[in-house]
């Protein structure tokens, strides 16, 4: 029987395997976190959720109150967020890569009334910062802290798995909003996603069902627990299955190999250049124990066939996952797509009951029912969010399918049904003289010279044609590309001219955001910046 909320699913397992290992901190936990490495069975996250339910129900938690989270991939962060839960409060989680600036945002954004945190070796202005924030706001912010640190007029807060009082809070009932992540901020100020119990449940068991994830199953987590990719794809899934969660602060590639030989990993998430990384580098992998590894999932930019491919020789499962914080899911696994070359590039339509996707036509409004046609991919169903915070509702259709913003085509390779393509962004195509150029498929060409290690395109303003192609290109090694390279490079591929960059700029690496992403306004403003100089 399929449980209605992700804390009636806590309860389960741990009535059902009360002594199985269930959660563990990174060995390295001290290099980022106060406090030694902890490990705890079942019966014990279920005690500490309800110790900490009851702390945070002292400082004024309570129904729809809500909790902020700023927390490296700790023990702590998981209570924290299932606490919540259990007393019918919203959580709220921060990257801990967010400063005044966004802690400032999303505090009166989410009206939160209490901020969990915590000492930082990595970062010894953590509690500074976020007292200084939490002084600045016109509404009080209790600050509650783990580890040995504490603010003035604030309260400490431990993991407790001693027996005691349940909690008598009100848990969060399906339909309530159990939290509010933030999407990645990279078109303007952050939104909130408000998603309940049901829609976590329903991605969940899309992950679990598709992944076909199991009780015995060993999960290592090295994205942060703060959006979709996090909660729904490792957090909500181990909760559903009983299945023991390993954390990891991303990224600490040694202790991240460590960990998958010495915890004998199941099933992983990582990043897909750090998959081309390891297969490009055999002393890498040298020592690495993949015999108990089936699966890793990965995703955030288009998939390598190569890359693949050169898992799948290794006996590791590459599962294609495209996804957003607002429950837009597609997954391409090798039940579903069983060609690891077309794996990496295109997806079924979801299989789950209730989900439904169309492909629009974003001008016409019309549907898109042909190949080779790109139009915004739309969701409907139990995953997908109501709408974003204070938001006018325009992020939905006449339909109420939720509009991605991320440009797909149906592919003939053949299958039937049809495979789903991802183009791009809809906000990232470059428009040259009233020509659509994909910044993705311009990216993926310009990645396989062997002078690149990291590459993003983007439109840069012309008077004449609107925009032009521009690149920004981190080297590999010591060999630094020209433009007349790259040039000759893409004519090599066989592109149309119209596509070809007309401005190059060497940079050491590209600007990322919190979640990893490219931050292209940055490298926009940057060109924008020196013209208007």
């Amino acid at each position: 029987m399929r449980v209605r909320t992700v804390d009636d699913a806590i309860r389960q397992v741990a009535e059902q395997w009360p002594d199985a290992l269930a959660l563990a901190d990174a060995p390295n936990r001290e290099a980022f976190f106060a406090g030694e490495p902890l490990r705890l069975t079942w019966r014990e996250v279920d005690r500490a959720v309800d110790n900490l339910a009851v702390a945070l129900t002292a400082i004024g938690a309570g129904p729809h109150v809500a909790v902020a989270v700023q927390l490296p991939n700790v023990v702590e962060l998981v209570l924290t967020i299932l606490a919540c839960g259990r007393i019918g409060a919203t959580a709220v989680p921060f990257p801990i890569q967010h400063r005044r600036h966004e802690l400032d945002y999303g505090l009166r954004a989410s009206s939160a009334r209490i901020i969990v945190t915590g000492p930082r070796p990595d970062r010894p202005d953590q509690l500074d910062t976020v007292s200084a924030v939490v002084d600045d706001l016109d509404t009080p912010v209790h600050i509650a802290t783990f580890g040995s640190a504490i603010v003035d007029t604030g309260t400490a807060l431990t993991v407790d798995t001693t027996e005691a009082a349940a909690s008598q809070g009100v848990p969060a009932g399906p339909d309530e909003v159990l939290t509010i992540c933030w999407t990645s901020g990279t078109t303007g100020t952050p939104k909130g996603v408000p998603r309940t119990p049901s829609m976590w449940l329903a991605s969940g068991y899309f992950q679990v069902d598709e992944l076909n994830l199991l009780h015995d199953d060993r999960i290592l987590c090295p994205f942060p627990l703060v959006n979709m990719a996090g909660i729904g794809g490792i957090l909500v899934p181990w909760a559903i299955v009983g299945a023991v969660l390993f954390l990891h602060q991303p990224l600490d590639l040694p202790v991240f190999l460590g960990q998958l030989t010495s915890e004998e990993i199941t099933y992983t998430v990582a990043p897909p250049a750090l998959l081309n990384m390891l297969l490009l580098d055999d002393s890498i992998l040298a020592g690495v124990d993949l015999s108990h590894l089936r699966k890793i999932t990965s995703g955030a930019a288009p998939l390598d066939p190569w890359m693949v491919q050169g898992w799948d020789e290794l006996g590791v499962e590459i599962v294609n996952a495209f996804g957003s914080n607002e429950g837009a899911a597609l997954l391409s696994t090798a039940t579903s797509v069983p060609d690891p070359k077309l794996r990496a590039r295109y997806f079924p339509r979801p299989s789950a009951e209730g989900i439904e996707v169309r492909l629009v036509d974003p001008d016409s409004e019309d549907d898109i029912n042909e190949t080779g046609r790109p139009g915004e991919l739309r969701f409907r169903g139990p995953t997908v969010f109501g709408g974003y915070l204070d938001a006018s509702g325009a992020e939905f259709d006449d339909a109420d399918f939720f509009r991605t913003g991320d440009i797909f085509e149906w592919a003939d390779t053949s299958s039937d049904p049809w495979l789903l393509r991802f183009v791009d962004r809809a906000k990232d195509i470059i428009m040259r003289g009233g020509m659509n150029i994909s910044a993705a498929e311009l990216e993926g060409l310009i990645a396989a010279h062997d002078s690149v290690a990291d590459c993003a395109a983007i439109g840069y303003r012309d008077a004449t044609l609107g925009e032009r192609v521009g690149i920004f290109v981190a080297p590999a090694g010591d060999h630094e590309p020209s433009l007349e390279t790259i040039v000759a490079h893409l004519r090599d591929m066989g592109i149309a001219s119209y596509k070809l960059p007309e401005r190059l700029e060497i940079v050491d690496a590209l600007p990322r955001n919190a979640l990893g992403k490219i931050a292209k306004n940055d490298l926009r403003d940057r060109w924008r910046t020196t013209e208007e100089n």
